[in-house]
C-alpha cells in the first residue's frame, strides 16, 4: 500500500483589504451607534458590512452599492449623504478609497464583528467568574426549594365539596362508610359553586371532574360496581382540617392554618424571611345573593338546603320526556307528526336521549334565575313510575326476529320504574305483508300483558298515540299535584315497590333522572348475577320471572354448581330446581326446565 501523504500545515491566507474603506468606516460607526442605543438595526448594518467586505471592486458612489446584498435604499441614502458631506469638507478631489491617519484599518474585528475585542473579554473576566458563581448558588437554592406542598383543593370547588361531603357522611352514627355517585353529587352540589352535571361555557369539565384528581392524590378511593366512593386516611385528615376551617376556626391561621390553592397547583416552599402562608378560608364570600358571613340569602337556595332531596307540592311541574329517536330518522314525516300533535295538544314535553323506553315523565323543579349569575341553578328531576315503550306492528315483527323484543322487556323490568307500558300501534293493511303471521304477533302481545305483567295499550295510528300521551300527562299532573316527592337511590333500596300509592300516602319515593338514565345504559358493565340471569333466559321456556326465582336461591353459577355437587344421585340433580316457585301464582318450575338447566351446566363437552 502506498504510504499516506503527510498533512500539510500552513497559515490561513490573509484576506485582502477592503477596497471601500470609507464606506466601511461609516457603516461601522452606524453599527456601533445603534448597538449603544440597543437598536436592532445594528444587525442590519452588520450584514451590510459583511457584504461590503466580500465585494472586491471599488465603489464610486453609494448608488452603486445597491447591487450588494443587504444594501437597501435607506443605507444607500445615508452613505450618499455622508459622501457628499465628505466631498464638501475635503474638496471635490478628495480620495474616497483611502482613510485618513488614525482610522482603524479595514478587516479588523472592531469593524466587521459584533463580538467584543480580546481586551474587553479580559476586562470582564472577573465579572464573568462572579456571575457564574451566582448562577450556581441560585441553582442550588432551587433544588433545595423544589419540595412540593400538600395538595389542598380550592374552597367551594368540586374537590373541596366532595371531601367535605364524604367526611360529614362518615361522621354520621351508623353510616355505611361510602357514598354512591348520584347521592354524592346531590349532597356535594350544595357546597360547590360549579355544577356537577353542566360544564361551564367554553369548557367540557364539571365539578365532578375533580374526583379523578382526588383519586390520583390518594385522597379518595373508588371501589365496587356500581362505584362506591370513600375517604382514605390522607383524605380523612385533610377533610378534618377543611371542616375545622369551615366551622369557624379561622382565627388560628397564624398558628398554622390550612392553605387553600387552585386544584392541581404545585407550590414551592417560600424562602426564609419571605411572606408567610395565607389562609384563604377566612375570606368572606361576597358573591351576588350572599350575606356578609358567606351564607347564601337566596330563598330558593335556602329552601333547597332545608328540604334536601324533597320536592314539595307546587315546587315542581310534570314534563313528558320523549326519546330523540322518536323524532329523528326513519319515517321523518310520521315522527314529526307526533311532535306536532303534542304541540297542538299543549303538552309540555322535552326531547332528550333515553337509554331505555321511548316516553316517560319527570317531576322537574321550578327554578328561577339568580341575579348576578349567567345560568339558572340546575333543576332537580325525579322520574315518575311510568315508562312507555312504543311499538308499531312492523317494528314488533322485526324485534321478535332479531331478539330485541325479549331483551327490551328484560331491561324495562329492571330499569327501576314500577309501571311499564307497551304502546302498540296498528299499521293497517301493512300487517299482512310482514315476515311473521299476524297470529304470532297477537300472541306476543298477549304474552307481554299476561305473562310478563306489562300494561298494553293498543292504538290505531300516530294521532291516537299522541292523544294517549296527552291524556297520561294530564292524569299524572293531577295525580302528583298535592304530593311531596322524595329522592331515593336504587343502589340502597333496590327496585321493589313501596306500596305508597296503594296506601294513599301523599309522598312518593322516586329516583333521579340522572341515576335512572345512567343505570339503564345498554352496554354498561354487568355483575355476575346479571350475566347469570341473561344466560338462564336463553333457555327456551325460561322467562324472566323463572330466572328471578332461580337467582333468589342461587345468585351465581358457582352457588348452583356447588348445590349440584352436594346431590347424591343424578335424579336428585335433575330435580334440584323443579320445586322452586315463581311468579304471583307461585307455580313450580317443573322437572323439564330443571333437567334442561342441569344438562346445560353439568354436561361435559358439547350438547347434542
Amino acid at each position: 500500500m502506498p504510504g499516506s501523504e503527510p498533512v500539510r500545515l500552513g497559515r490561513k491566507r490573509a484576506l485582502p483589504p477592503c477596497p471601500n474603506p470609507l464606506f466601511l468606516k461609516w457603516l461601522t460607526e452606524l453599527r456601533d451607534e445603534a448597538r449603544e442605543k440597543g437598536l436592532k438595526i445594528q444587525y442590519v448594518y452588520q450584514k451590510a458590512i459583511s457584504s461590503l467586505n466580500k465585494y472586491p471592486l471599488p465603489l464610486q458612489n453609494a448608488k452603486e452599492a445597491k447591487i450588494l446584498q443587504n444594501f437597501g435604499d435607506g443605507i444607500c441614502k445615508i452613505l450618499d449623504e455622508k459622501l457628499q458631506r465628505h466631498l464638501r469638507e475635503n474638496g471635490p478631489d478628495a480620495p474616497i478609497h483611502s482613510l485618513n491617519k488614525g482610522a482603524p484599518p479595514p478587516g479588523r474585528p472592531d469593524n466587521n464583528s459584533l463580538a467584543p475585542s480580546r481586551k474587553v473579554v479580559m476586562r470582564e473576566g472577573v465579572f464573568l467568574t462572579q456571575i457564574m458563581e451566582k448562577i450556581k448558588l441560585f441553582e442550588s437554592k432551587c433544588l433545595r426549594r423544589k419540595k412540593k406542598r400538600e395538595y389542598v383543593p380550592q374552597k367551594r370547588s368540586g374537590g373541596y365539596a366532595v371531601l367535605l361531603t364524604l367526611y360529614r357522611q362518615s361522621q354520621i352514627p351508623g353510616s355505611k362508610g361510602y357514598m354512591f355517585k348520584m347521592e354524592l353529587q346531590t349532597e356535594a352540589q350544595l357546597l360547590s359553586e360549579k355544577s356537577f352535571s353542566v360544564p361551564d361555557l367554553g369548557s367540557k369539565y364539571t365539578a365532578w371532574s375533580s374526583v379523578s384528581t382526588l383519586i390520583q392524590k390518594n385522597l379518595v378511593i373508588k371501589t365496587h360496581n356500581p362505584a362506591r366512593y370513600s375517604l382514605t386516611e390522607q383524605g380523612l385528615a385533610l377533610a378534618e382540617r377543611l371542616e375545622s376551617a369551615e366551622q369557624g376556626t379561622k382565627g388560628n391561621t397564624e398558628e398554622g392554618g390550612v392553605e387553600v390553592r387552585s386544584e392541581g397547583e404545585e407550590v414551592e416552599e417560600e424562602e426564609e424571611g419571605g411572606p408567610g402562608v395565607v389562609d384563604l378560608t377566612d375570606i368572606v364570600d361576597i358573591r351576588p345573593g350572599s350575606d356578609v358571613d358567606g351564607t347564601e340569602s337566596d330563598s330558593q337556595t335556602t329552601s333547597r338546603k332545608t328540604n334536601g332531596g324533597c320536592l314539595l307540592p307546587g315546587t315542581y311541574e310534570i314534563i313528558l320526556c320523549v326519546d330523540f329517536i322518536e323524532t329523528t330518522g326513519g319515517s321523518q314525516h310520521r315522527k314529526q307528526e307526533l311532535v306536532k300533535e303534542l304541540q297542538r295538544n299543549g303538552v309540555n314535553f322535552d326531547v332528550r336521549k333515553l337509554n331505555v323506553g321511548d316516553f316517560l315523565w319527570v317531576a322537574r323543579e321550578k327554578v328561577a334565575p339568580v341575579p348576578g349569575q349567567l345560568r339558572a341553578p340546575v333543576a332537580r328531576e325525579l322520574v315518575l313510575d311510568y315508562i312507555i315503550e312504543r311499538k308499531r306492528m312492523d317494528d314488533l315483527c322485526g324485534s321478535i326476529i332479531d331478539g330485541r323484543f325479549r331483551e327490551q322487556k328484560f331491561r324495562l323490568k329492571r330499569c327501576g320504574l314500577r309501571r311499564p307500558v307497551y304502546l302498540v300501534e296498528e299499521c293497517g293493511t301493512a300487517a299482512s305483508h310482514l315476515s311473521l303471521p299476524e297470529t304470532t304477533l297477537q300472541q306476543a302481545i298477549v304474552n307481554t300483558q299476561v305473562v310478563d305483567g306489562f300494561f298494553v295499550k293498543r292504538v290505531q295510528d300516530v294521532r291516537e298515540s299522541a292523544a294517549y300521551l296527552t291524556v297520561m300527562t294530564r292524569y299524572l299532573t293531577k295525580l302528583y299535584q298535592n304530593r311531596a316527592l322524595l329522592c331515593r337511590s336504587r343502589e340502597l333500596e333496590g327496585d321493589e315497590g313501596s306500596g305508597e300509592e296503594e296506601r294513599g300516602n301523599p309522598s312518593c319515593s322516586l329516583i333521579s333522572f340522572a341515576e335512572f338514565n345512567h343505570g339503564a345504559v345498554k352496554n354498561k358493565c354487568q355483575t355476575v348475577r346479571e350475566v347469570f340471569a341473561r344466560q338462564l333466559m336463553q333457555i327456551s321456556g325460561l322467562s324472566g320471572d323463572k330466572a328471578a326465582a332461580i337467582l333468589e336461591q342461587y345468585s351465581t353459577p358457582h352457588s348452583l354448581l356447588s348445590a349440584y355437587e352436594q346431590c347424591r344421585s343424578e335424579a336428585e340433580k335433575e330435580k334440584l330446581l323443579s320445586s322452586i316457585r315463581y311468579g304471583k301464582l307461585k307455580r313450580n318450575l317443573g322437572p323439564a326446565l330443571s333437567r334442561t338447566v342441569y344438562q346445560l351446566y353439568c354436561t361435559p363437552g358439547a350438547l347434542t
